[in-house]
């Protein structure tokens, strides 16, 4: 059976219908010397063989090994509900709601996303998601940018992801902007250097709290040495820490931005994820992406709408806030099914358990004589070892031990060769990282 429903017959009709005898003519208005002369396709194959082919396919991949990978995705429990939900055909098939008209359940869920968010971060306003963490903290920036009108000058701590880093730089290319990338020397911030950059120049400041190499801070002092010279203060975090670290409210932060993989999301493709991206209300006008409101309609029902709009396929180009049309819905469902599952209490006992076993392997790795951590700060559920053997060795000799050890440094930090960074979550049992700690041993 071909798995074009169009029979011989179906073609011819539309064929005389256009007034050529064959397909190719269609291809008529390329040169020939630009024409492919044969596709070397194999014999087509049945369903039921393409079917067993992928499956084949699929045993080759082995999914054996356990993950101490992170760096901004990380390898989470997700309960099955999230998925027996979020794939209801009702939500699978219709998760990006460009129109007002879209599904009051669609709406609701984005509306009901919106209220989580802005609990977790303690924000008062979030749009309806971004494109992922990346592209959240640089229309962040953007944001900073249009508020602050004048001001020219943007500051990146460099604890921030240095993918964010390249991202937003890539944003602001083409704008009268001078951006300043700290030196990432350590896992702390070089509080008095950067005290001394604070000026009337300054749009915003970006920080990331756990920061890249999983060290927590206190961000408040440089906050309020920033709203003195009315700049804002723009925070990125991991979501899971904000079960038991300050929010962006409690840390004063006037944007929030992240990524929401974490939140129910699985790690296939490199993805899938979405952003997060919240603030102020006063800075409502000025947010990129779409809010869903609530309200009642003509008989007094309760109904939920598309309350704001600031993108260019909603309003004219030059007045939009942003020119990406893509949006996370399917993601931002599976989170909020997945915040709902855990609830308050449970959102909490999970951020505690991230944070307890990657406290747990650091003392214990801390102990051996030839590795050093490099973490000068608390750690959250990341931390990063210095190790006497290249990280790309170590890597190696503990994936033939069944392990991915953590993400080498020196492919994202100049003279980061034998560092590597190590992430730990509520999936990782104490037997998994015991075992982790004996190869560890037997390598170093």
């Amino acid at each position: 059976m071909p798995y074009t429903p169009h029979t011989p017959q179906d073609v011819k009709k539309m064929l005389d219908v256009i007034g050529i005898k064959e397909e190719c003519e269609l291809f008529d208005g390329v040169p020939s010397e630009l024409r492919v002369k044969s596709f070397n396709l194999d014999q087509g194959l049945s369903e039921f063989e393409v079917f067993d082919n992928f499956n084949k396919l699929s045993n080759k991949n082995d999914t054996s090994k356990v993950s101490f990978l992170g760096g901004g995705y990380y390898d989470h429990i997700i309960p099955s509900a999230v998925d027996a939900l979020s794939m209801r055909s009702e939500f699978y098939t219709a998760y990006t709601p460009y129109q007002a008209e879209a599904s009051q359940g669609t709406l609701q869920v984005l509306y009901e996303y919106q209220s989580m968010i802005c609990e977790l971060t303690g924000m008062e306003a979030t749009n309806a998601s971004m494109y992922d963490g990346g592209t959240a903290m640089a229309e962040a920036a953007l944001m900073a940018i249009r508020i602050g009108r004048k001001r020219k000058k943007i500051i990146i701590d460099s604890g921030v992801n240095p993918i964010y880093i390249k991202i937003t730089q890539t944003y602001l290319a083409f704008h009268d902007t001078e951006v300043i990338v700290l030196d990432a020397k350590s896992d702390k911030i070089d509080k008095q250097k950067l005290l001394d950059l604070i000026d009337e120049s300054v749009a915003c400041y970006i920080f990331q709290n756990p920061n890249f190499f999983g060290s927590i801070e206190d961000y408040s002092e440089i906050v309020d040495a920033l709203h003195s010279v009315n700049a804002l203060a723009i925070m990125s975090s991991y979501p899971i820490a904000l079960g038991i670290l300050k929010s962006a409210k409690e840390m004063n932060a006037d944007i929030y931005c992240g990524d929401g993989q974490s939140l129910g999301n699985y790690l296939g493709f490199g993805g899938p994820s979405f952003g997060i991206l919240a603030c102020k209300e006063k800075y409502i006008r000025n947010l990129p992406g779409r809010i869903v409101g609530i309200t009642d309609d003509s008989k007094g029902r309760r109904s939920f709408v598309l309350t704001l709009q600031a993108r260019e396929q909603h309003i004219r180009r030059n007045k939009a806030t942003s020119n990406i049309c893509s949006n996370q819905n399917l993601m931002a469902l599976r989170a909020t099914i997945f915040m709902a599952l855990l609830g308050k209490e449970g959102f909490s006992k999970l951020s505690n358990q991230n944070y307890n076993n990657a406290n747990y392997l650091k003392n214990e790795l801390e102990k051996l004589d030839n590795i050093n951590i490099f973490n000068k700060n608390p750690i959250f559920n990341e931390f990063v070892i210095e190790i006497p053997i290249s990280s790309s060795n170590f890597i190696d000799k503990m994936e033939k031990r069944n392990f991915f050890a953590g993400l080498k440094l020196d492919a994202l930090y100049k003279n980061f060769n034998n560092r590597v960074l190590v992430s730990v979550t509520e999936k990782r049992t104490k037997a998994q990282m015991d075992k982790f700690l004996t190869c560890v041993k037997e390598i170093v």
